[in-house]
């Protein structure tokens, strides 16, 4: 769908009002509009996701998932709100997949149970002011100008949920309530049975019984400080603590002292970055199904047991996790495999003091997209699984994929100064660190930082490959993609210490980024537009 606001709308934004950066123009748009109607960020947020997932449809879709953070400026705290959808609660289904392996190219049976929805009715129930009829105009009027045959079907699903608000009595959150009851059918099953029905035709496990147990879950995140920042990131089901060990691991080094994009600091940067990635492929999974050490990792002992492991002079061509349990450096040693996405972004601030930093997400398979009766398309998150017995993130029946949607809040003195959500798989959190860097070491605001050149490694597993055998889904040993606008002179540098460095022309990752000047009340925000991002203040 064409973007009608683009050319009116640019890539970055100040205000002393409120501010939004996201995706699609349009989407953007919906959450400026929430904000000039009196809503607060959270309505803003939940304005801008439903939008997305008509303006950048194929990044996210209303059957795929939207983690999101919140600082609550009233209660003055940061909460987590898992928008992620679980595994089919049949065991008979586990055992196929146990058996079978999990499928991809656009089979049903790679679907989570679709939580968008649920997320953003979640959240203005708890954090904003505006209905879910209000909130979804923007985007109903973007799927009644739409021309895909699956607009006019999804649009008469949110309008059903519209309705049920109407008509339910009470308050508003019980309103709300009824809206996100009518799509898991838990109120009237309409939707939940066209549903079913899709999932079904299409050979999938998904029935009523799984939309029906959904439920958008608020927690607390992982923290860790840096430099006298608070970095905020989702739980363990995602992969985003371990951008909070790499920054573990990174503050015992003077990056400053080494300069921005210099051979030192990007080597530095990576051999932290493989170290923090190489434990997130070991522990990292859902915590209602697994134990996940987190407090053992982002130790003190911990985390000065593993920085020795990084060679300032050698790139490490092995996977290296430690053992957190044991306070052991390393465990075993190691796995390598020489050799061999789909999401969109969205930060909001608000008047208020409020800011939510959310990442929507499905890979929806293009050829293939349909959305059966009730418009809902379907991505393929339960990919994020695997079917390696005994292993944290092996698929389980109920259970979260370890994901990797990770958008990320940043603290000083109690207080939000950043919001930052980036679209790219493996890349996210990688990028996001190269932002914070860029910020917190070198004073960079939002649109230096999210045009700077960016840099990543592949010497990780693959988050999207299920294959049991995980030595089998490591991607490429050594690997380091780094904007070709890096010198060529810091490039030969790094290939000289080992690292097999490739010069990347285009954007690495899809960010956008927001800072809140606390001392000036004033909202900087910003998208990079090599990376079709936008952003807008009021």
């Amino acid at each position: 769908m064409q973007d009608t606001n683009t050319r009116k709308m640019g890539w970055k934004a100040v205000s002393k009002t409120g501010v939004v950066a996201a995706g699609g123009a349009d989407a953007v748009a919906a959450g400026i509009e929430m904000l000039k109607q009196g809503g607060n960020a959270a309505d803003a947020a939940a304005a801008t996701i439903f939008a997305l997932q008509v303006t950048d449809h194929g990044a996210c879709c209303i059957g795929g998932e939207v983690p999101l953070l919140i600082f609550d400026a009233k209660k003055q705290e940061v909460k987590v709100l898992c928008g992620q959808g679980r595994a089919p609660l049949s065991q008979v289904a586990i055992d196929w997949y146990m058996e079978n392996g999990i499928p991809g190219e656009g089979d049903m049976k790679m679907a989570p149970v679709p939580s968008v929805a649920d997320l953003c009715i979640t959240t203005l129930k708890h954090y904003g002011t505006k209905s879910y009829g209000e909130v979804v105009a923007p985007t109903l009027a973007l799927l009644d100008a739409g021309e895909e045959d699956w607009h006019p079907r999804l649009a008469v699903t949110l309008r059903r949920m519209a309705e049920q608000e109407q008509r339910t009595s009470g308050s508003r959150e019980e309103k709300l309530q009824a809206a996100t009851d009518r799509f898991y059918g838990r109120n009237r099953t309409d939707i939940a049975d066209e549903l079913e029905a899709f999932y079904i035709q299409k050979g999938g496990f998904l029935r009523k019984a799984d939309l029906a147990a959904h439920d958008t879950t608020v927690e607390d995140p992982v923290t860790v400080n840096y430099r006298g920042y608070t970095v905020c990131k989702c739980g363990p089901w995602t992969q985003g603590p371990y951008l909070c060990q790499a920054l573990r691991l990174l503050e015992g080094v003077d990056l400053k002292s080494m300069g921005h994009l210099s051979a030192d600091y990007v080597h530095v940067v990576v051999e932290a970055l493989k170290l923090a990635m190489a434990d997130r492929d070991a522990y990292y999974g859902d915590p209602d199904f697994v134990d996940v050490p987190l407090s053992e990792l982002l130790s003190d002992a911990y985390t000065e047991i593993r920085r020795p492991l990084i060679n300032r002079q050698k790139a490490c061509l092995k996977a290296r996790p430690g053992d957190p349990h044991h306070m052991r450096p390393l465990k075993g040693e190691g796995l390598f495999r020489p050799g061999v996405g789909g999401t969109t972004t969205c930060v909001v601030a608000d008047r208020w003091g409020n800011v939510v930093a959310a990442t929507p997400s499905a890979n929806v398979y293009r050829a293939n997209v349909d959305g059966g009766q009730a418009g809902v398309t379907y991505g393929n998150r339960l990919r994020s699984f695997n079917t390696t017995p005994g292993h944290p993130n092996r698929i389980q029946a109920g259970k979260r994929p370890r994901i990797t949607l990770t958008p990320t809040l940043v603290l000083k003195n109690g207080l939000p100064i950043l919001s930052i959500s980036v679209a790219g798989g493996d890349l996210q959190d990688q990028a996001t660190l190269n932002l914070l860097l860029d910020f917190i070491e070198f004073g960079m605001p939002p649109e230096t930082a999210v045009t700077a050149p960016r840099f990543a490694t592949a010497h990780h597993q693959d988050s999207f490959d299920p294959n049991p055998d995980r030595a089998q889904a490591f991607i490429r040993a050594g690997s380091l993609t780094i904007s070709d606008r890096v010198s060529p002179h810091v490039r030969e540098a790094l290939a000289g210490r080992g690292h097999q460095v490739e010069a990347k022309a285009g954007p690495v990752a899809t960010p956008v980024m927001l800072y809140v000047d606390q001392d000036r009340g004033v909202f900087y925000a910003a998208g990079d537009p090599a990376a079709h991002r936008h952003a807008a203040g009021l």
